[in-house]
């Protein structure tokens, strides 16, 4: 017997066209990726190294349910330097991937019944960590229009006895866009009982004459979630964490101590150099994506999208798609059959995104150039049919 929750959590739809892509190559197809967001980087040499110097002394066993001290320091630091804000390493729990780390702070919050606010488009498993929990997802509308952002006096209408917190991503995935100071200072004076601030992105913004702001910085109460997948181009080490107030630490140290145990003792080692030795690296790659975010867009808007806001932050385009289409799965999954080309259908991440599809410029920029192209040609194929 399958349980009502296991039904009811929706495919990530992003891994179903990219594991249909890898049935097509797998069939002799050259697939271009432009569905997933996954840096084509190599993982910077000196986390490399220090893995191996880990795994050579024989650090392979478990640790601290928390995280290794090390590296919870080294996270602690992080956030003074990088935000001026004051962490204890009791308040950060290292987790395998930053989705482990979203699941274990809804199950902690959230009771069956609760409600949690979430921006519509969103990152598409949010709502199912919020199902997983029993509770329900609370969706607001942040349209284009707007800046994709939330608005505040939207939320305060949204707000009922069973509101349990609020959700912010910020560079936001799929839209890239990147929350100002003021909006989160906005957003951090809520009356809320918690923020859950995604931050997997930060790091990740472009031509802002400004950084990127942690909502720590405005709020004591709220739970960030960050991790070393997108910036430190290391997806497939699974390793990320979460900090919060000290009064949840010891309920998410006993969840983790039964789903997880530790995260792996290795790869912590290479978090640590990640935040200590690789900025000359992420310097390199931010220069690299910032050249395909810039050449994406043109592109794009030459062929008729339309991107009234266009991304700062993350590496995707959110592109309005009407034009060609009002079913982005379906044009999705047609445009990989017959150009090869893997693209994130908009409804991925809510009915506010249906209409839209999101490209990822975590590719090279030839394979950027040649998707695009397959792309360009396979919509004046549509539009020429249209016509006859």
């Amino acid at each position: 017997m399958i349980s009502k929750r296991a039904h009811e959590t929706t495919s990530f739809i992003v891994m179903d066209i990219l594991e249909r892509a890898e049935e097509l190559e797998k069939d002799g197809k050259d697939v271009i990726h432009l569905e997933v967001g996954q840096p084509d980087f190599k993982t910077p040499e000196p986390i490399v190294e220090a893995t191996i110097e880990a795994l050579q002394r024989g650090d392979t066993g478990y640790t601290h349910s928390l995280g290794l001290i090390e590296l919870r320091e080294a996270i602690a630091e992080h956030y003074f330097n990088y935000y001026d804000v004051n962490v204890s390493p009791d308040q950060i729990l290292v987790t395998s991937g930053s989705s482990p780390a979203m699941l274990m702070a809804f199950h902690t919050l959230l009771e069956a019944g609760d409600e949690f606010i979430l921006p519509n488009p969103y990152y598409s498993c949010y709502p199912n960590f919020i199902l997983g929990s029993g509770a329900k997802a609370v969706l607001i509308d942040t349209p284009e229009d707007e800046g994709f952002e939330y608005d505040t006096d939207q939320i305060k209408r949204h707000i009922t006895s069973k509101t349990r917190g609020l959700l912010v991503n910020s560079p936001a995935n799929p839209t890239g866009i990147v929350y100002s100071k003021e909006k989160l200072m906005e957003l951090g004076q809520i009356d809320l009982p918690t923020i859950i601030s995604d931050e997997i992105y930060h790091g990740l913004t472009y031509e802002k004459e400004d950084r990127e702001y942690s909502l720590l910085e405005f709020c004591d109460h709220a739970i960030i979630i960050n991790g070393f997948s997108k910036l430190y181009a290391m997806t497939g080490w699974r390793l990320g964490y979460l900090i919060a107030p000290k009064v949840l630490m010891r309920p998410l140290q006993r969840l983790q101590q039964n789903y997880i145990i530790s995260a792996n003792s290795f790869v912590q080692r290479g978090g640590i150099a990640a935040l200590q030795k690789v900025h000359d690296e992420i310097h390199s790659m931010k220069d690299i994506y910032n050249k395909r975010r810039k050449y994406m867009i043109q592109r794009l808007k030459g062929m008729g999208f339309t991107l009234d806001v266009e991304p700062q932050g993350a590496f995707y385009v959110f592109a309005n798609a009407k034009a060609f289409t009002k079913d982005s799965r379906a044009f999705a999954f047609r445009v990989l059959e017959e150009t090869y080309v893997g693209i994130a259908p908009g409804i991925d991440f809510g009915t506010g995104g249906e209409g839209y599809l999101r490209f990822s410029y975590a590719n090279s920029m030839e394979n950027i150039e040649k998707g695009l192209d397959r792309l360009e040609g396979f919509l004046h194929r549509i539009s020429d049919n249209d016509k006859a």
